[in-house]
């Protein structure tokens, strides 16, 4: 058994932080290596394209890591160091109600997890900053040399998340029904309903249904700079 009562399990962009962080990064570390911004253009409307399409959000998670094939794993993760470095200094860089209700949880003890389809190279800096315990997310493959293969193993996407928050919730030695969730998105739902007290933030039609439905809570996705909360 865990020494902590609950956990607080926070999606990431657009509940944390007011971006995108996988496009963010995206256009950060292909400008590194020399992009003038049309293979960041090219790719970003192949993703996009995805989800206009209706495709599942993991084809395009998975399409996503391609760009880091042959990509040593210690250089993306210190262009992620660098990228948020810059990003926080943003004025609106953050969803201030999500920021805060995660400061409130560690103030009260719980175990707070971040739980993102992005990846490490972007949430590390994140988890560190905001003090967060634990980091769940999707994970690009690395081969035997060091450098990501281009596949990936987990996408952090949909049931995944779910998923992995019963895992972690069973790890701890927690009752779900103690713990909390927060989440932005309709791809978020079934985190929501692993938790027992799940938040919905913003204005996304499905969660703010189900919102309606059964009573939980909605918080604004305004964003604000760090010096604000």
């Amino acid at each position: 058994m865990s020494g902590v009562r609950r956990a607080a399990f926070f999606d990431v962009d657009e509940t944390l932080i007011t971006a995108k962080s996988m496009f963010e990064f995206l256009r950060h570390w292909l400008a590194l290596n020399g992009d003038d911004g049309s293979e960041y253009r090219e790719r970003a409307a192949e993703l996009r394209g995805i989800a206009a399409r209706g495709l599942p959000r993991e084809v395009g998670n998975r399409l996503y890591y391609r760009a880091f094939a042959g990509a040593p794993v210690a250089a993306v993760l210190a262009a992620g160091r660098a990228w948020y470095g810059d990003y926080r200094r943003r004025p609106d860089a953050f969803v201030t109600a999500g920021v805060a209700a995660l400061a409130r949880h560690r103030a009260a003890g719980d175990e707070v997890v971040l739980v993102s389809g992005s990846f490490e190279a972007c949430l590390r800096p994140l988890a560190l900053d905001l003090g967060a315990d634990r980091v769940l997310c999707s994970e690009p493959l690395v081969g035997e040399d060091g450098r990501y293969t281009g596949m990936t193993g987990t996408s952090m996407i949909g049931e995944a998340k779910s998923l992995a928050v019963a895992r972690t919730i069973g790890e701890l030695g927690l009752r779900a029904g103690d713990c909390y969730g927060y989440g932005d998105h309709s791809s978020d739902l079934d985190m929501l309903d692993a938790v027992g007290h799940p938040v919905v933030i913003g204005a996304d039609p499905v969660l703010n249904e189900r919102a309606q439905e059964r009573g939980w809570p909605v918080l604004s996705a305004a964003g604000g700079g760090r010096e604000q909360i």
